[in-house]
């Protein structure tokens, strides 16, 4: 149902040795959350329709976003969070590349498609 973001990046030693196992699910991070860290969520999630019975794969659009004080290392995180995601998916685009006025973190977000069988 869902794609396993959180183990991809947490079996990623060079994953860990950044965030360590602060990645959280729903594009939600607690307030008081030691930075960096990731935060991720399912943008959609659609059958692959067949014509011939129930569909056996998913489709799922996440999006994952890479929080960090600076601006070379939110590039550096979210440089290292996409080897970690593409052995198992494919990114689609970067589609947020800004600092963020109210926590003043650089945040990075990026699209990955996922194919789940059911």
């Amino acid at each position: 149902m869902l794609p396993p973001i959180y183990t991809l990046l947490t079996a990623s030693n060079a994953v860990k040795a950044l965030v360590s196992t602060r990645i959280y699910p729903h594009g939600e991070a607690p307030q008081d959350a030691t930075k960096p860290y990731v935060t991720w969520f399912l943008v959609t999630g659609t059958p692959e329709l067949l014509l011939n019975g129930a569909p056996d794969i998913d489709r799922c659009t996440v999006q994952v976003d890479c929080w960090h004080p600076t601006s070379n290392g939110v590039v550096s995180l979210a440089t290292t969070v996409r080897t970690a995601l593409e052995a198992a998916g494919h990114v689609t685009g970067v589609i947020l590349n800004q600092r963020e006025p109210e926590t003043r973190l650089y945040r990075l977000a990026m699209q990955y498609d996922y194919f789940l069988p059911r």
